[in-house]
């Protein structure tokens, strides 16, 4: 499995790393990205083999107002046929997420309840 964390926050980005490593497969590839712009590069690089999961925070650079940097970054993953099995989960505290997540049809959790560690196993009880 290989996953893309996408925050602007590096320390929420070591806080999901934790969390995902102890909750799935040694095996699994992580990557990083510190900005929707960023995260956008990573999985054009990335074309060729995509990312099986991409979290995402909302609330990141404000280069896209009025819409968040992370709804931007959903709307381009969703520009790219070799993404459309890929699931995408909104990690944000923004007060929206619920409505932004069935738009898109997405997954999210809110940060709040990300810091529950269980949350994270949820995420992914149907995959093993």
């Amino acid at each position: 499995m290989k996953i893309l964390i996408t925050d602007d926050s590096i320390g929420w980005i070591e806080y999901h790393l934790n969390n995902l490593k102890q909750a799935l497969p040694e095996n699994t590839l992580f990557d990083i990205a510190k900005s929707a712009k960023e995260g956008l590069d990573k999985i054009i690089l990335n074309i060729d083999t995509p990312y099986d999961v991409i979290f995402t925070d909302m609330q990141m650079e404000s280069d896209f107002l009025p819409m968040y940097a992370g709804e931007w970054f959903i709307k381009q993953i969703n520009t790219y046929k070799e993404y459309q099995n890929t699931r995408i989960v909104i990690i944000s505290a923004a007060p929206n997420i619920k409505v932004i997540a069935e738009k898109y049809d997405v997954e999210y959790l809110p940060k709040p309840m990300c810091q529950l560690k269980e949350n994270y196993k949820k995420l992914f009880e149907n995959v093993f």
